[in-house]
């Protein structure tokens, strides 16, 4: 649930949401007040109402918590993803999005090819990852019964996963990303 609801009054202020306060009501003083046509508003998302409709990967949960869809994000998606023990991802990539990876809980293992070898980076909580655009990549759980916790940010609107066949796939990317 985001902290904040459409408004006609907001609207006319450049916002399209106005406030709640603490009991979830609009009050006449946070109307009066609106939002400045220059600039926007802080959104709450609240972690147990994150969403599930976003793209989906065998073995993996994604959540998605703030993204144009939640909260009007132009330029970000950001979420949580539950990687399941003994699972991996599945190859794929993430379009043109830069892909930033912070492990929560767990131990992850990210994997790319470099060349002909086959790299894998082994994390635990408090680590980050970084993932460039269009890089095949997959995540693995090797452990057999603690399930992994990671929050992503990505420099996309929403959450683009293309699934692959290899981590070897040729990934065309744009001319103007090359």
């Amino acid at each position: 649930m985001v902290d904040s609801i459409p408004d006609e009054f907001a609207r006319s202020q450049g916002s399209d949401r106005v406030p709640l306060g603490k009991d979830g009501i609009v009050t006449d003083e946070k109307r009066a007040r609106g939002t400045a046509a220059w600039h926007g508003r802080i959104e709450h998302v609240r972690g147990a109402d994150l969403g599930a409709d976003t793209a989906q990967t065998p073995g993996m949960r994604r959540y998605e918590a703030i993204s144009g869809k939640s909260v009007g994000s132009e330029r970000l998606w950001m979420g949580r993803t539950h990687v399941g023990p003994a699972t991996d991802s599945g190859d794929h990539h993430h379009g043109e999005a830069e892909t930033a990876i912070y492990i929560v809980s767990g131990h992850p293992v990210f994997v790319f090819a470099d060349g002909d070898e086959e790299v894998r980076v082994e994390t635990g909580p408090g680590d980050y990852i970084f993932v460039p655009p269009y890089l095949p990549h997959r995540e693995e759980n090797p452990s057999p019964d603690e399930e992994a916790v990671v929050v992503i940010a990505r420099s996309t609107q929403e959450g683009i996963v293309v699934n692959l066949p290899s981590l070897w796939t040729k990934v065309d990317r744009p001319a103007d990303d090359a």
